[in-house]
């Protein structure tokens, strides 16, 4: 492909993308022909950037009834799972993320307290509730990944919850490491977890980090704990 070519695709890929952009998840941006006209380029040259722009996942094209072009967005899980990708061929291990993340998600709690949003608290309290209910292994990691989650979601920084997204995806369904195992472990996972959701919803931002830092250090334990096994 010539140079020309390859500069029109990606300057249509741009122009595409800041239409998206311009416009709200699922609105209709138009007909393939509607697009034609209005970048003026081959119908080829749009498939093409339509298919850069696709792949970034900020359109969607679909076909036959009600077909066209639609305006999409990027969520965490899918940078997350370039990004854990990535990890993984450069040989990281949980270890090392859990070294890097384990200071952000302690903040996670702090800030959380600080969440005045009703449905969350709301989805938090609900979670409290049903924490006992959890006691095999699957339904405690579970358990972990969305109470995670939710405090990201509960501190209003997309930066944090993009982290704490990569900590869980690369870690907790790591093959080599068992968390959870022992009833002891999941006993001890449960009451952290009320004593973190009880200090959040009572708006204790000392409690609430404290509690998250007593999480990690329960990890950090587990994870000598394999390495020891594994030695």
């Amino acid at each position: 492909m010539d140079t020309y070519a390859t500069t029109l695709i990606g300057k249509t890929a741009d122009q595409l993308s800041q239409l998206s952009l311009a416009a709200a998840q699922g609105d209709y941006l138009g007909a393939e022909s509607d697009l034609l006209d209005r970048f003026g380029v081959s119908r080829p040259t749009l498939r093409q950037a339509a298919k850069i722009v696709e792949r970034d996942r900020l359109i969607s094209v679909r076909r036959g009834m009600h077909g066209g072009f639609y305006a999409e967005r990027p969520d965490a899980q899918d940078a997350v799972r370039a990004l854990t990708r990535y990890l993984r061929l450069e040989g990281t291990t949980i270890r090392d993320v859990f070294a890097v993340t384990r200071v952000i998600s302690e903040e996670s709690g702090a800030l959380a307290a600080l969440c005045r949003d009703p449905q969350l608290r709301s989805e938090l309290a609900a979670f409290n509730a049903m924490i006992d209910g959890n006691d095999t292994p699957a339904s405690v990691v579970q358990a972990e990944t969305q109470l995670a989650r939710l405090l990201a979601q509960m501190s209003g920084n997309p930066v944090l919850r993009l982290f704490v997204e990569i900590g869980y995806t690369f870690g907790i369904h790591e093959s080599d490491v068992r968390f959870y195992t022992s009833s002891d472990d999941r006993a001890q996972t449960r009451a952290l977890q009320h004593n973190l959701c009880d200090a959040v919803l009572a708006g204790d931002a000392d409690i609430a980090r404290l509690m998250m830092h007593r999480r990690s250090a329960m990890v950090t334990r587990w994870l000598e704990r394999e390495g020891a096994q594994t030695a």
